[in-house]
């Protein structure tokens, strides 16, 4: 996230203007779209944004935190594994080739992880945060453990997502840890 201007940036994936009313009912600031990776993205400069950047500029983080403009580029590559990966179990699951319910722990990590966000920046609660990010990468653990078991020919999914696995152990226990700084 570019944080050039000393505000934090809301990122939506984009769907239709449809989409975009429905979701973001604000009054704006400046609203701009580029084109990302794999999507566009909308950068919402909301009435929240400011506060929102002063209150995680001064929670207390461990000194092995990463600066706050890799989460951008990291997130854009997990997404797209994500994207393909989460995509690839679905049709099978709908296909009927592997039973629907291998694709429910790929469907409540997504849940979860999409909930991160709003919990940890819209409610400014760090513990709250903590328990969706247990969750994110439990439900991620039990996702690649169902679809390697499910399936040989879906096992690429569980390699895929290895980097996954990796960030988000590590942001579990990042955010563990700025929790515990700031209790």
């Amino acid at each position: 996230m570019d944080s050039n201007d000393g505000r934090d940036h809301l990122h939506y994936v984009v769907r239709g203007e449809r989409w975009l009313r429905k979701i973001a009912p604000m009054r704006f600031q400046a609203v701009s779209v580029r084109p990302g990776c794999t999507h566009l993205t909308i950068e919402v400069k909301g009435i929240w944004s400011m506060n929102t950047y002063n209150w995680y500029s001064q929670l207390i983080k461990p000194t092995w935190a990463p600066p706050s403009w890799l989460f951008g580029p990291v997130w854009t590559v997990l997404y797209a594994i994500i994207a393909v990966t989460y995509g690839a179990v679905l049709y099978q699951a709908f296909a009927g080739k592997v039973s629907r319910i291998v694709a429910l722990p790929f469907a409540l990590n997504l849940i979860f992880n999409l909930a991160f966000t709003p919990i940890r920046f819209g409610l400014k609660n760090n513990l709250l945060a903590t328990l969706d990010i247990l969750f994110v990468v439990g439900t991620l653990i039990w996702a690649l453990a169902a679809v390697w078991h499910a399936s040989p020919n879906l096992r690429w999914v569980v390699y895929a997502n290895v980097p996954y696995l990796l960030w988000g152990t590590f942001a579990t226990v990042l955010q563990t840890a700025i929790t515990y700084l700031n209790a």
